[in-house]
């Protein structure tokens, strides 16, 4: 790597931050002298990547052992990538700017379904060769390439990627990528084959390997079968969890960049799981069951992040923060402890009917910010169809206490196309706002706030595997454009924003998200003709996937727009998350009567979860 014309290089880029490097808490090895060298890859630029958690947490834990040494790599941006390519620059680490096709192992993690073209154009740019199978073809040489892993909330589903992928590390990883370590040193000093090292990682539990296993398919298109072709790889790959989150690792500091990212404050992680069993959530489906950290311990990591990277401010994270059973504890032991200080505190997953006065007032002692709040319906019949569980009786009396507690900022989250939905729903979303300003007037002047400022967002639906929804089809998106032509019409006031997405990239979304392994030559067609940061608006090319469908011959309708039937086999059906098939899809006629599921805390529903035997299902 020629470090002189790299630094040419990033003085004609716009934020050259995201490739320099040394920030503070960094860390530095010799990697002549480890064992291993893994590429932690998001496929992303560096300030979205550097806010995600799971990469924090994963880069010190590897970095702790002796004999490895993680470094990152992030997907440089569009002025970055075309000068590297000028210049046969490959790929680099930021700690030593070594090229990635160098490592041991490259872990991307997927977040999301638009980031997949990213993930080939890094491997590109690397000059690793985009097929599992021609890295892996007999005569290659062992150490030719880099193994690609994959892992995330989209792994449960990598069919999509499943051609360009050695292997997917499924559920939380924090023991698992211990175990991989371990198996991957002993393989790098065996002297045996990539395959051989590819059968020992598929016996470690909560390991896929994509190329083990054959899919066939009816002639409609349906797939008829998915079975194991190689004795180590099991019929179905079960998640892993962690099952004691005090013992759990987690790191006592954290890196803090030179420039501004996405989240740049101190995340506390509180608990794992939820427990809620919204019918349209992911996320509350394949991160069961729910795992809390104690107070002591939260307390403690707080203290050890504070002092090693000067934040002014904490974000208690979880799937959904207000439901932590000793939520006002731990936030008045933070706050009292830091006021002083000036350290702020934020709740980023709140719910409306979680929160009393005094506890929003005892918030605002430390700073006053916005409250986010995700009524996902506006209505309440379809709140009972998407087991959302909150009333417009919480909405007015959250606000209220928030309003009268010197709140000026409500945010409101919703989604649009979701199952059942009818006009009287999308004008439930705009009465919503309606009833924040109304709430806001009533009050007396001397009481309320100043500058009120109310912003409704809506999200287009999209179905996801391992959820109640997941045999639905999506709106197409012609009706999602005229939902939300009604809303700009409805939401109106001075002190209401009303924000949306684009439907295009929902639907590109909802195609990948149910997708097959037929869908990798789309990807990789897509990405040859240009697409890349398919999540940034200003760069989504949607002609670029257009064309590959059409030249490929494949109906992207197919996977978006398509009634699944209660027996179909999905691509993700040898993934077993814990929660069963069975379960959704009673959740899922459930949805069509209008009926709620409690919360697990209060009644056990019989998600299938319990055979992992931890958290609060024991």
């Amino acid at each position: 790597m020629d470090k002189q014309l790299l630094d040419k290089i990033m003085r004609q880029v716009s934020k050259p931050a995201r490739y320099m490097g040394n920030e503070y808490n960094m860390v530095e090895k010799n990697r002549s002298e480890v064992l291993i060298n893994f590429a932690f890859a998001f496929p992303d630029v560096y300030e979205v990547g550097m806010s995600h958690l799971g990469m924090k947490i994963l880069y010190h834990l590897i970095n702790d052992r002796d004999d490895s040494y993680c470094e990152r790599v992030f997907a440089p941006w569009i002025d970055m990538e075309e000068k590297m390519r000028q210049h046969g620059i490959p790929l680099f680490s930021l700690e030593t700017k070594t090229p990635v096709s160098e490592f041991d192992l490259l872990g991307f993690t997927l977040q999301h379904e638009m980031s997949y073209t990213n993930v080939l154009n890094m491997l590109d740019l690397a000059g690793i060769p985009l097929y599992a199978a021609e890295r892996n073809k007999e005569g290659s040489g062992r150490n030719d390439f880099p193994f690609i892993i994959v892992g995330g909330p989209c792994a449960y589903n990598m069919e999509p990627l499943a051609d360009f992928v050695d292997l997917a590390a499924l559920g939380e990883g924090e023991e698992l990528i211990g175990e991989l370590l371990n198996w991957y040193g002993k393989w790098k000093c065996s002297g045996e084959s990539r395959m051989a090292f590819l059968e020992g990682a598929a016996q470690i539990p909560g390991i896929y390997v994509p190329m083990f296993y054959d899919v066939s398919y009816h002639d409609d298109g349906r797939i008829a079968g998915i079975r194991s072709n190689n004795q180590a790889a099991p019929e179905r790959v079960k998640k892993r969890i962690i099952m004691d989150m005090d013992k759990a690792y987690y790191p006592g500091k954290m890196i803090v960049p030179f420039m501004d990212i996405v989240h740049d404050r101190i995340m506390l992680e509180i608990f794992r799981g939820c427990t809620r069993g919204c019918r349209f959530c992911q996320a509350g489906m394949i991160y069961r069951p729910v795992r809390e950290r104690s107070l002591d311990k939260l307390l403690e990591q707080a203290e050890k992040l504070v002092e090693s990277t000067g934040y002014e401010e904490i974000s208690l994270t979880s799937l959904s923060s207000s439901d932590y059973s000793r939520l006002e504890d731990l936030a008045r032991q933070l706050m009292n402890r830091y006021k002083d200080s000036c350290i702020g505190l934020s709740l980023p997953s709140l719910r409306l009917d979680s929160f009393e006065k005094d506890f929003l007032e005892e918030m605002q002692k430390v700073r006053k910010t916005s409250l986010t709040f995700a009524p996902e319906a506006g209505t309440q019949r379809l709140r009972d169809v998407i087991n959302k569980g909150v009333t417009e009786e919480d909405l007015i009396n959250t606000v209220t206490d928030a309003l009268s507690s010197g709140w000026s900022g409500i945010k409101l989250y919703f989604m649009i196309g979701l199952p059942t939905e009818t006009e009287e729903d999308l004008q439930g979303i705009a009465d919503m706002s309606r009833l924040v300003r109304k709430i806001y007037y009533s009050m007396d002047r001397e009481k309320r706030p100043k500058n009120l400022k109310v912003t409704v967002s809506t999200s287009s639906f999209v179905p996801k595997p391992f959820t109640p929804f997941q045999w639905v089809p999506q709106d197409t998106m012609d009706k999602l454009g005229e939902k939300q032509d009604f809303l700009r019409n409805a939401i109106r006031g001075k002190e209401v924003t009303y924000n949306w997405n684009d439907p295009e990239a929902s639907f590109l979304e909802a195609v990948l998200a149910r997708g097959d392994r037929r869908l990798g030559r789309i990807i990789l067609s897509a990405w040859k003709k240009g697409a890349r940061f398919d999540s940034w608006s200003e760069q989504f090319n949607m002609e670029a996937w257009k064309k590959a469908f059409e030249e490929e011959g494949i109906d992207p309708a197919f996977y978006s727009h398509r009634q699944r039937e209660k027996d179909e086999i999905f691509p993700w059906d040898h993934i077993d998350i814990g929660v069963t098939k069975e379960f959704l899809w009673r959740e899922w006629q459930k949805a069509l009567r209008e009926e709620i599921t409690p919360d697990c805390r209060v009644y056990c529903s019989g998600c299938g979860v319990m055979r992992l035997g931890e958290g609060i299902c024991r």
